[in-house]
């Protein structure tokens, strides 16, 4: 059995380098409400837009968002592109970059025109110069990753084929990798793979493998015998070759490992290569082998899938999806992601139901618990319940709680037939979260009454309604810690 939960906990000591393509990720999006009288097009009434980073900055955004550190090193353009890049680039704590200027160069930038109703596409326009960049940001970029090398623990290599990756770039960094004993993961491009030569793992998906193998890869079979000669031939250790909805495979000198895709709901695919990277790399650089980083990454990708636009991952959702708790529907009550959650409540309020909301740090679940849930159950058609954080339940009971961590009080609490939805917050009260929540119904412990209560200016002011349960005599999480802690029984 492997043990995940030891590779986990060392990712946020790792550093990665990641040197690749930088893109501006826009996303558009409104309604489709009618066709141009110009032209059979649909015209969309433009609601809101989305900017961050993308290409090899979105890999950098998934390494900091499961933890671990980045070095980030790209290429950009003098012109407003760039400097939005730039900008944005700076709103990563977790990410140190060194974005080098090229005088005269177009920056990449790629927007998506998404209806948000069905959730369609409906084009995509991209600004972009694939010209090799000069040799003086050759020198420049190789200079900075050599410098770089001492700081990581692993590479990856992102290459969106728009000329940062040249052979000398390339071959540079490999290089010098290999003399370090640093695993260097590759993203390719291209039908000419020679310049990846001596990288440690190459990860393409199944067309791009097609392309470099020179014909159609219409079964497993074939798949394995293509990714093992394209292992060999560049005397890298493992191929990783991806499969969208039928998961992956390793090739790694051992027996070839099918990875199938985790049933989940899909609904936007961009960006989910990039998060299979930063994984892939995060968990080799935390001493993971081949097949438990790529079991990471699977898991990662079903993370990303279920989201909307160029998303990330974050440790506590790989956690829940590589150790799910007894039964998948529960696994899926459990939300760590507040765009996730407005997925799930934008269903429900399309389908009219009645949200309703309670909270709270269900440390030991005891009767008292059962019964404001159940009874918050019974005033609306569906229940989120806001759970703290371990940080906000320590910061509020105290050192020493909680007992259990929030995945054993999430996996717990999601089982319970009341409970539609289990959202974790790290604030000290759930006032945000009531926020997006939007409930119409809101239900608190009685012993609540005539306090300030977070999220009841919320609630009043749509209209909805404050419930109080009466609480069941004698049952505290807290005393019962202090009975324990005291060695006394009831």
């Amino acid at each position: 059995m492997i043990d995940f939960e030891k590779y986990l906990a060392r990712l946020s000591e790792q550093t990665v380098l990641c040197v690749g393509d930088v893109v501006q990720d826009e996303f558009v999006y409104g309604d489709v409400a009618r066709i141009s009288a110009e032209a059979p097009t649909p015209v969309l009434v433009v609601k809101r837009t989305e900017q961050m980073l993308g290409g090899a900055g979105n890999v950098a955004r998934n390494i900091a968002a499961l933890g671990g550190r980045c070095i980030f090193l790209g290429v950009i353009g003098d012109d407003e592109t760039g400097k939005a890049l730039t900008a944005a680039v700076k709103n990563e704590p977790r990410i140190e970059a060194h974005l080098i200027v090229e005088r005269g160069r177009q920056s990449t930038r790629k927007v998506r025109f998404v209806s948000e109703k069905h959730w369609t596409h409906l084009a995509r326009a991209d600004w972009e110069a694939a010209a090799p960049i000069a040799k003086t940001t050759e020198d420049a970029l190789i200079d900075h990753a050599l410098k770089a090398l001492g700081k990581v623990s692993a590479i990856v290599i992102a290459d969106y084929g728009l000329g940062l990756l040249t052979r000398r770039v390339v071959h540079a960094v490999i290089e010098a990798a290999t003399k370090a004993g640093k695993p260097v993961l590759v993203d390719p491009r291209g039908r000419d793979y020679s310049s990846y030569a001596g990288a440690t793992l190459i990860k393409p998906n199944k067309q791009q493998l097609a392309e470099v193998a020179d014909r159609a890869l219409d079964s497993q079979a074939a798949i394995i015998e293509a990714a093992e000669k394209l292992r060999k031939d560049l005397g890298a250790k493992a191929t990783l070759v991806t499969l969208s909805e039928a998961g992956m495979v390793l090739i790694s000198g051992e027996a070839p490992l099918h990875l199938p895709s985790y049933p989940v709901k899909v609904r936007d695919v961009s960006g989910a290569g990039d998060t299979v990277s930063a994984s892939l790399a995060l968990l080799m650089a935390a001493g993971a082998s081949f097949e438990v980083a790529a079991r990471a990454a699977n898991a990662a990708a079903a993370v990303v899938v279920g989201k909307r636009g160029t998303a990330t991952a974050s440790l506590d959702e790989l956690r829940s999806q590589l150790l799910p708790s007894a039964a998948l529907a529960v696994e899926h009550k459990i939300i760590f992601d507040a765009a996730q959650l407005n997925d799930r409540l934008a269903e429900w309020r399309a389908q009219g139901l009645r949200i309703g909301f309670t909270n709270g740090c269900f440390d030991l679940l005891h009767p008292g618990h059962i019964k404001v849930i159940t009874g918050a159950r019974a005033h609306c058609d569906r229940l989120v319940l806001g759970l703290n954080s371990d940080a906000s339940t320590r910061r509020l009971k105290g050192a020493g709680r909680p007992v259990q961590d929030v995945h054993m009080r999430a996996e717990m609490l999601a089982a319970l037939e009341a409970v539609d939805l289990v959202a974790v917050f790290e604030d000290d009260t759930p006032q945000k979260l009531i926020e997006q929540v939007q409930p119409s119904v809101l239900v608190k412990g009685a012993d609540y009454r005539g306090k300030d209560l977070p999220g009841r200016d919320v609630v009043e002011k749509s209209g909805g309604e404050v419930v109080f349960i009466d609480l069941v005599p004698g049952q505290s999480t807290t005393s019962t810690v202090e009975r324990l802690r005291a060695g006394k029984s009831r």
